[in-house]
This record gives structure tokens, C-alpha cells and sequence, in this order.
């Protein structure tokens, strides 16, 4: 499976909540995994932060733990009392007066065991909400290039699925084994206080299950960690096939999907079987010696009491105490498990807060200049995109895949500056470049002077505003959609954006308005409409910088006509790129730049451009050619 983890997970630095590696680049290449052996329930530890922001509930949590234990740990002692003075005594009042402080023993237990529980439970809840907001705004920070490799349904996977493992081990298991750990601690002390003799019996049997316990819980947390990836396979395969449910119906392949899907829901069970019959088995043998020791100790007790070197009363509160101490050692063998899964999940979780973003800002970023001027200047610039090719990764190197060759360009303040060329000459790349999702490889980009590499990346992208050739529309309200170009901007805004891009009138005709839900990647929306709705956030960004992508590639020509007249209004005063496949949309560009296999070609106006007679005026006589064939037609 992809692993997430970083190149040096075994680089250790103090960070808050799980994120406790060395600063690691972004890559979906793992390094060998280190020796799980000797590490145990170290993952879980590492959760010891979001525990600490609440401590009141933790020291309560822990006092009305202790308290229950306690009182339960009362009641052999009443019961010694009742055994060796209550049924010997003449005076019944005083069997009822045991009776009666046994209720309130009870009484006590009960209120200590349900604060307990509250609590604890109340803390799972809570640490796990933490620890999902802080991995998703950890993943929400990492830079295009880790989710060029990176599955979104794996991802999911640990967002969830682990997330919800940790739960079990800081909610009810962490309650039993917590319960437990001081209920056999505070028994097996009681129990030497009652009958030293006696309780080298019990004692000797506790490293037999101990010891098992111990191997097995190993066995345990690497098994469950290897079909929490074979979960994280069959997740991401789900999210991609239900994505494209459409495709996925039109080809008639719906049995080849759940058969996949099928395949890799029994690949993460078998790899959880063994752990299942190793946890069966050491329940069945810890239950076999404790109950076998709880016998032999009621025997040689039997023979003490004839003897007369304890009372049936000492031996009743033995019996019990060895009982609760049986019991509890039972409990902690069974949680175990739970809690080794946990720390597998937690180990995780822990790999992808150990990716650092690949475009981070720097320690001192430079600001830019105020206000905005919106010039651009590319210094030979080259860029390749790194992929992971099976022979690559056999050598640990990523494949570098050239995009961009020695790109020189100079953007005024104010210009429109047109590119053009055939698919995969690398337009789209500049933009890409120019947002900062990337760095280049070669060569250095300015923004206003100020080179994008010593600025802040937030900084950097709140002054461009980009409308994708892929329109991405939010499953939320379409004033939610529209306002993720400005989130602070008020609903009048918000609509007089629309009206420029020429949204509003299909949005009003929708049930609820600006209010209606628009659908996961809007699929309720036609393609026309989902690109309005992106250039009206770019329009309610306003920011110096304008990147479209072929912004109007989706509507018809009236729409078209129209959008291009707001864009237009929109482009005053601002520096405009924009890339175009169809020619007619650049006519009134300042300059159009040719590229062809990443580099720039031809450089001019259109006129200019036809004269030479090169790539733009080939591509010319191929667009309006093929127009005058359909008109004809």
C-alpha cells in the first residue's frame, strides 16, 4: 500500500499534539518501517498533549476512578465483618446494621462508577474532536504536491476510521483498563495483607499471564495496523468509484467494482483473523490459570480454617479479594488488544502530522509591497513534476518529469497577457507556479518585486484570483461557494458579484435562493453554471492578480458574450493572465505568449503573431477553419 509517512520518521523532535518528527518533506515514498517491537504503546503516549488542556476533567476523572475501585475494594472487609461477628452474634440489629452499610457501599459505588464513566468518556470525546480538527487542518495546510500521490479515500481512512479506534482506547477502554489496573493493584495488595501464604499462590500465576499478554499485544497492534491498511485501500477505492458513480454505471461496470472493492474488504479481514484467534486464546488460557488458582487457593484455604490459623471470615474476604484481583487481571488481558489497536491507529495518525508542507513559509518572510502593484517577472524559470515510477522507487529517487524550460517574462502592471498552445505545453503550469502550490526547480518568480520563495504563501495567494479550467463547487449553499473568495463578505456583496458573472439569475430561480445546497463538486448545476459560479468568486476576491483558466470555455456563445464584456470590466486596472484554447478569447489581449513543450515559441500581438506565420497562426487557421467548415456544413 502508499505509505504517508515521511522519509525520516525515526527523527524525533518535541512538536505539539501527535506530531513528534523532524521536519520531513512532503512524499508518499515510506522508509523502512522502524522496530514496532520496542515500541509498544509509544503512539498513544504521544496523545498525552490534548489530554493536559484538561486536566480538571482528568483529575476528576481519576478520583471518581480511584473512589469506585476503593469501594469496591471495601466490601470483602464488610463481608469479613459479617461473616465472623454478624451470624455469630445473638443480636440480629447488628446483621441488619452490616446489611445496611453494605447498601450504602453500593450507594457510593454506583455514583463514583457513573462520574467515572462520564468522565471518561467525556475526555475520549473530546481528545478524539481535537486530534481530527488538528489532522485536517494539518492536511488542509500541505501543498499540492503530496495529493498529487496521495489517495483522498486512505486519507479518509485515517481522518476517520482511526480516529474512531482511538476513541475506543481513551473512552470505555481506557476506562475498564484504568478501573481495572487499580482494582487489581489495590486487591493483590489486600490480598497479601489478608493471607501472605495464600496470595503466593495467586502471585505465582500472574507472570504465566503477564508474560503471554505482553506477546500477544504486539502481535496484536502490528496486525490491526496492517488491516487498518488494507481498510485504507479498500476506503480510497470506494471514494474514487462512488466519485464517478456516473462513468462507472456507463461502462456497465458496476459487478467489476464490488468485486474489487469486495477483494479488498476480505484482504483487511484476513489480516485481522489472526489477531482475533490470538486474543481468543490468551482470553480462554488467562481465564483457565486464574480460575485454577482461585480453586486452589479455596482449597488450602478450606484446610486453614479446619486447622484453625484463619477464620471463615478471613477466608471469605480472601476469596474475594483474589476474585476482584482474577477479574480485573481478566479485564486488562482483554482491553489489551483494543488499546494495541488504538496505538496502531494513533501511529497512523502520527505519519501524516509528520509530513511538513513542501511550500511553507519562512522563518522571516519578506512583505510585499503595500499597495499591490500586480507586476510579474518569471527569471528563468524551470519546473519538473516529480512522479513515482516503479523503477524510481525501487531506488528511492522520484522520476522528474520536465514541464517548463527557461521561461523569461516580464508582466506590467495592469497588462493582459494571453498564453496559448496546444494541450500539455504547460500554461496551466505557470499559473500553478505562480500561486506558489509549487516551487520551480530552476530560476526564480517576483510578485511585485519580492521573490515568491522569501514571502508567505497566504500573503502571496490573497492577491491573485484564480478561476480553474476544472470548476470546483462546494457541497454547500451557493453564497457559501461563492464567499470562499472572500469569507468575511456580506450577502449584498456576495450578490453583486453574481450579477457580474452573471450567476445571479439562476441562482434566484433555485428552491432557496442563495441558500440552496448546490450538491457534491455541484452536480445539480450544469457545467455553464458551475463557471459562473467560479468567476464570481474570483470577482468578489478582488484582488490585483487575475488568472483564468479558459473561464468561459463552458458557456454558450450568448453567456459567453456577455461574461467576456464582465471580464473585461473586471480586467481594468488589474494584471490579467489568461489561458485560452479557443483564439477568438484572446484578440484583445496586450501580448500573447506561445508555448510549445514548455517553452515560450512566439511572443507578440495576434496580428504580429499571424505574420510570422509559426505555431499561433497554425493553430489560427485550424480553429477558424474548422468554424467555416461547421457553418458550411
Amino acid at each position: 500500500m502508499r505509505q504517508l509517512s515521511c522519509s525520516n520518521p525515526a527523527a524525533y523532535v518535541e512538536t505539539p499534539g501527535l506530531a513528534t518528527a523532524d521536519t520531513a518533506p512532503e512524499t508518499t515514498k515510506a522508509a523502512p518501517a522502524p522496530d514496532n517491537r520496542s515500541r509498544s504503546l509509544r503512539p498513544l503516549i504521544q496523545l498525552l498533549p490534548y489530554i493536559a488542556r484538561y486536566k480538571l476533567m482528568a483529575v476528576a476523572a481519576v478520583f471518581a476512578l480511584v473512589s469506585a475501585a476503593a469501594t469496591t475494594l471495601v466490601l470483602p472487609m464488610a463481608v469479613r465483618q459479617m461473616i465472623d461477628h454478624g451470624f455469630g452474634a445473638d443480636d440480629p440489629q447488628l446483621v441488619n446494621t452490616y446489611f445496611l452499610l453494605l447498601i450504602g457501599v453500593a450507594a457510593t459505588l454506583a455514583l463514583a462508577s457513573s462520574c467515572r464513566f462520564f468522565l471518561v468518556m467525556w475526555i475520549g470525546e473530546r481528545i478524539v474532536s481535537d486530534v481530527r480538527a488538528d489532522v485536517f487542518a494539518h492536511l488542509t495546510r500541505l501543498s499540492p504536491a503530496f495529493y498529487d500521490s496521495a489517495r483522498s479515500g486512505e486519507i479518509l481512512s485515517r481522518l476517520t476510521a482511526d480516529t474512531t479506534q482511538i476513541k475506543a482506547a481513551f473512552g470505555s477502554s481506557a476506562s475498564i483498563a484504568m478501573r481495572n489496573f487499580v482494582m487489581f493493584v489495590g486487591a493483590v495488595s489486600l490480598m497479601v495483607y489478608t493471607s501472605p501464604r495464600l496470595s503466593v499462590i495467586v502471585l505465582a500465576a500472574i507472570p504465566v499471564i503477564v508474560l503471554p499478554l505482553i506477546g500477544f499485544g504486539r502481535m496484536v497492534r502490528k496486525r490491526s495496523r496492517a488491516a487498518q491498511d488494507r481498510l485504507a485501500d479498500a476506503s480510497a477505492f470506494a471514494s474514487e468509484m462512488l466519485g464517478a458513480v456516473r462513468t462507472l454505471q456507463a461502462f456497465t461496470a458496476e459487478r467489476m467494482a464490488a468485486g474489487r472493492y469486495a477483494a479488498a474488504i476480505e484482504s483487511a479481514f484476513q489480516s485481522v483473523r489472526g489477531a482475533l484467534g490470538a486474543r481468543a486464546f490468551l482470553t480462554g488460557f488467562a481465564i483457565f490459570v486464574i480460575s485454577s488458582s482461585v480453586v486452589a487457593v479455596l482449597w488450602i484455604g478450606a484446610g486453614d480454617v479446619f486447622s484453625g490459623r484463619m477464620t471463615g471470615g478471613q477466608l471469605g474476604q480472601f476469596l474475594l479479594y483474589s476474585i476482584l484481583a482474577a477479574g480485573a487481571l481478566g479485564e486488562l488481558s482483554q482491553v489489551w488488544g483494543e488499546i494495541s489497536q488504538a496505538a496502531g491507529a494513533a501511529e497512523r495518525l502520527a505519519e501524516l502530522l509528520r509530513i511538513q508542507p513542501a511550500i511553507a513559509s519562512p522563518a522571516t518572510p519578506v512583505p510585499l509591497p503595500v499597495p499591490p502593484r500586480g507586476e510579474i517577472r518569471f527569471e528563468a524559470v524551470a519546473f519538473a513534476y516529480n512522479r513515482q515510477e516503479p523503477a524510481a522507487e525501487d531506488l528511492g529517487t522520484p522520476a522528474a518529469i520536465p514541464v517548463l524550460r527557461q521561461i523569461d517574462l516580464d508582466v506590467r502592471r495592469g497588462e493582459t497577457i494571453a498564453v496559448v498552445g496546444p494541450s500539455g505545453a504547460g500554461k496551466s503550469t505557470l499559473f500553478h507556479l505562480l500561486m506558489r502550490f509549487y516551487d520551480p526547480t530552476g530560476g526564480r518568480i517576483l510578485l511585485d518585486g519580492v521573490d515568491l520563495r522569501d514571502a508567505d504563501p497566504e500573503t502571496v495567494r490573497a492577491r491573485i484570483a484564480l478561476v480553474p479550467q476544472d470548476t470546483v463547487v462546494f457541497g454547500s449553499s451557493a453564497a457559501d461557494n461563492i464567499a470562499y473568495g472572500r469569507p468575511s463578505a456580506l450577502r449584498a456583496d456576495i450578490e453583486a458579484a453574481a450579477r457580474l458573472a452573471l450567476a445571479h439569475d439562476f441562482i434566484a430561480a433555485l428552491p432557496q435562493g442563495y441558500d440552496t445546497v448546490l450538491g457534491e463538486r455541484g452536480i445539480t448545476l450544469s457545467g455553464g453554471q458551475r463557471q459562473r459560479i467560479a468567476i464570481a468568486r474570483a470577482v468578489l476576491k478582488d484582488a490585483p492578480v487575475l488568472l483564468l483558466d479558459e473561464a468561459t470555455s463552458a458557456l454558450d456563445a450568448e453567456s459567453e458574450t456577455l461574461v467576456q464584456q464582465a471580464l473585461e470590466r473586471l480586467m481594468q486596472g488589474r494584471t490579467t493572465l489568461v489561458i485560452a484554447h479557443r483564439l477568438a478569447t484572446v484578440l484583445k489581449a496586450d501580448r500573447i505568449l506561445v508555448m510549445d513543450q514548455g517553452m515560450v515559441v512566439e511572443t507578440g500581438s495576434h496580428a504580429e503573431l499571424v505574420a510570422q506565420d509559426g505555431l499561433y497562426a497554425r493553430l489560427a487557421r485550424l480553429q477558424f477553419e474548422t468554424g467555416a467548415r461547421a457553418l458550411g456544413g
